[in-house]
């Protein structure tokens, strides 16, 4: 087991496939972003189980929730989930845009906390493995399929 595989013949294989699982997984954790800021900010998927369907009303729920004021972070929130998500997917500009997805992901899993595990309780399950992942962009960069690679920026 010299190369640390438990199947060393298969070394080539993780080394021509990391790279495009990675970029697979960035694409995935930026764009589950854009449905979210799309419904929460314009009430598109309607009947998808939570009732904000505007900025005003994210507003409102955020400000009960002790995110004071409510006005000033929903507009920031579907920012961060319509402009960061996509670039994030993208791989551009990787590490600024994961910096406010992984505190909105972070603070996410503070406020679902009290909910439990599950996420079909709206518990901590969902948000801590997206949280996670965006952290992991944050630390590691776009990697070697991305837009900040094909420019050559790395922040």
């Amino acid at each position: 087991m010299e190369s640390g595989h438990v199947f060393p013949q298969l070394a080539g294989i993780y080394a021509a496939l990391g790279p495009w699982v990675e970029a697979l997984l960035r694409v995935l954790v930026g764009l589950c972003l854009v449905p979210h800021g799309l419904r929460a900010g314009f009430g598109y998927f309607p009947n998808t189980g939570v009732p904000i369907n505007s900025t005003k009303m994210l507003a409102e729920v955020i400000h009960r929730s002790g995110y004071r004021p409510g006005k000033l972070w929903a507009p920031i929130i579907i920012a961060t989930e319509l402009i960061c998500g996509p670039m994030l997917a993208l791989g551009l500009f990787t590490r600024l845009a994961a910096i406010p997805i992984a505190i909105l992901l972070v603070l996410s899993v503070v406020e679902h906390i009290k909910d439990g595990w599950f996420w079909n309780t709206l518990g901590v399950e969902y948000p801590l493995i997206w949280a996670a992942a965006a952290m992991f962009f944050l630390i590691h960069g776009g990697g070697d399929i991305s837009l900040d690679a094909l420019i050559g920026w790395e922040f």
